[in-house]
């Protein structure tokens, strides 16, 4: 009976160990849920919500004129994947800075250890066995190092510079994902409007090729007009099947960048760049001498930097790492035979144990590594000057191209007139029997042809305001 007692114990602490070894703090894995419709087609799903924030941030874009696209920029700043990916990112490099921070300040853990054994009678002097206990608790640190040399102290810092510009990237990215939809959804727009060209000028031949057709039945005209009638009628069916596929592209496209299904009611139409409205995408006017200042705001610029800082701590740390290192380990408690005795008087302990460590000879291992952190700085210079030099590049161009655009949108206005005109004629001449019907082709063609490019630069004004706005930084510059 005595065994079975002392042996009860140790049967409770090894079935204890046993129930706790199936233990799993895991998360339960759980796949996600699929954020496509489940039909494959471009108009299936249910459209998208955007959360308060984004539409608060997407309402306070002034330069976007429109109202649908505000909204569905606010659903990208919600919904978008590489954005949320940059967020967690963020998260990531904050816990990363904590844990580096944590290490300015001591490590304290409390213990707690209780042993029992038994000793047999042939190991003991007495010839008798004997069954021994020991309780002790404590608490203490380990290896705390002061930072003499600021070594640790550096390392903090690299870790908040990796934070900060962590931070700067989710900025740039954001900055770039409002860019991306803008212009995604101007593109969208865009097609859309060639698209209704294309079926407004099919109409038009059909309906001319019908006219040509009735004359030709008559005997008031040739075959080979009612031929070439009919191939301009097939050319623009033709057209007319090429957008319809590129418009439902586009449509995706947008989806893909909003993460989600957009409404119809959110969509561009056909006459968002069909006419010549200069408020569809209204961009405050930059001043013709742009302070380079105002470069320095770019978040990628800003990023470059605080990673310029982060190489800077780094060198210091590498240097504190060639220097003697002093770490304590100490720890207090108290110690008993006696469970019930633990905390009484007169069983405190404590121990105290400092140590320094000297480098001696490492093959040369610590200068290698001041090297490298010295090469990483000097190539953080060189892509912080990269950085700068290319934000100005970006923003020389845009401002180039945006000195030009109303001269060439006014010519290519002038050339639709000009070629509507000739079309008009020719088209009066042929009928009056003075001209071919060649010419009235041709002319048909350039008109088309103008059109399309109108159309064309006007999607390209459209996109360098958006373009502007965000080698910019996201900043809206105010008039001088």
């Amino acid at each position: 009976m005595k065994t079975y007692l002392t042996l009860r114990p140790v049967v409770a602490a090894a079935m204890a160990a046993v129930a706790l070894s199936g233990c799993n703090l895991a998360p339960k894995f759980v796949q996600p849920a699929l954020s496509v419709p489940d039909a494959v087609s471009a108009q299936a799903g249910t459209p998208a919500v955007a959360n308060a924030p984004a539409l608060s941030y997407a309402q306070a874009q002034a330069w976007i004129q429109s109202s649908q696209l505000r909204e569905v920029v606010a659903l990208a700043l919600t919904h978008n994947r590489d954005l949320r990916i940059v967020v967690e990112n963020i998260e990531k490099a904050r816990a990363q800075y904590g844990i580096t921070r944590a290490d300015l300040l001591p490590s304290i853990t409390a213990q707690g250890q209780g042993t029992r054994s038994r000793t047999s009678a042939d190991l003991n002097s007495n010839g008798q066995s004997s069954i021994s206990e020991q309780f002790t608790a404590q608490l203490g640190f380990t290896s705390y190092e002061i930072d003499f040399w600021g070594r640790v102290r550096n390392l903090s810092e690299a870790g908040l510079q990796a934070f900060l510009q962590s931070e700067e990237n989710q900025r740039n990215v954001q900055i770039g994902l409002v860019a991306d939809v803008s212009n995604a959804w101007l593109s969208l727009a865009g097609d859309m409007a060639r698209l209704q060209l294309a079926k407004d000028t099919l109409a038009s031949r059909e309906k001319a090729y019908a006219l040509t057709k009735r004359m030709f039945e008559i005997g008031s005209t040739s075959g080979l007009v009612l031929a070439q009638n009919l191939s301009t009628v097939e050319t623009a069916r033709a057209d007319v099947a090429a957008f319809t596929s590129q418009v439902a592209r586009d449509r995706n496209a947008l989806q893909l960048l909003v993460g989600g299904v957009v409404a119809a009611d959110l969509l561009p139409t056909a006459q968002t760049l069909a006419v010549s409205d200069d408020n569809n995408l209204a961009l405050l006017p930059v001043p013709e001498q742009l302070p380079s200042s105002v470069l320095l705001k770019r978040p990628d610029v800003q990023a470059a930097e605080h990673n310029l800082r982060a190489m800077n701590a780094n060198i210091g740390a590498a240097r504190a790492a060639m220097f003697p290192t002093i770490s304590l380990t100490g720890s207090v408690g108290s110690g008993s035979r006696e469970l019930d005795t633990l905390f009484g008087s007169g069983n405190g302990t404590w121990s105290f144990m400092p140590q320094i460590r000297l480098p001696i000879f490492d093959g040369g291992r610590l200068r290698a590594g001041v090297d490298v952190a010295n090469a990483n700085q000097r190539i953080a210079v060189a892509q912080y000057e990269k950085t700068v030099q290319t934000a100005f590049k970006e923003v020389a161009d845009a401002l180039a191209d945006r000195a030009q655009w109303g001269e060439r949108l006014g010519a290519q206005t002038g050339m639709v007139q000009a070629t509507q005109k000739a079309f008009d004629l020719s088209e009066a001449r042929f009928q009056a029997g003075v001209d071919n019907y060649l010419t009235v082709l041709d002319a048909q063609r350039s008109l088309y042809a103008a059109q399309q490019t109108l159309i064309t630069l006007r999607l390209a004004e459209q996109t360098n305001r958006t373009t502007l706005w965000k080698v910019l930084g996201g900043q809206e510059v105010p008039l001088q």
